[in-house]
């Protein structure tokens, strides 16, 4: 299942639910805008991809986005606006995975966990984040 958290008609998040994705190919999910492009590739073996390079052009990127792959353990994800007006909240369980593209967010283990977690670099932690208060645990809404 592919999970589009929207709020005012922006694209928060995409969720990938753990072993969903069954097509055969390269399969992006994030759309071609996202500063980070995440694809599924689904091979038999013995498939050749052919050797190649990227080149080199400038892009500009004006937020850090996120993506976390969960290795094991369950997380919740606390959904807030630009505004830090807390939305709602997801779980996250065993190969999940997540694509943080706006918004604000938070996370809370719920179980034991390891995760992975890709973003945009370099990464200046007194640049690049605003940190505010939690939502109070009496308030949460977890949205199926």
């Amino acid at each position: 299942m592919i999970d589009l958290i929207k709020y005012k008609k922006k694209l928060f998040a995409i969720i990938i639910k753990s072993n969903k994705i069954k097509k055969n190919g390269t399969n992006f999910i994030s759309p071609k805008n996202f500063t980070h492009q995440v694809g599924f590739i689904n091979r038999p073996e013995g498939y050749f991809i052919k050797p190649h390079t990227h080149k080199n052009f400038t892009r500009k990127i004006n937020k850090t986005s996120e993506v976390l792959f969960v290795k094991s353990g369950i997380i919740r994800v606390d959904f807030y606006s630009n505004k830090k007006k807390y939305i709602f909240s997801k779980l996250l369980k065993k190969e999940d995975l997540i694509i943080l593209n706006d918004g604000s967010h938070g996370f809370k283990v719920l179980r034991k966990c390891k995760l992975i977690e890709v973003k945009q670099g370099p990464f200046f932690r007194s640049w690049d984040k605003i940190k505010f208060k939690k939502i109070d645990e009496k308030k949460i809404k977890i949205k199926k």
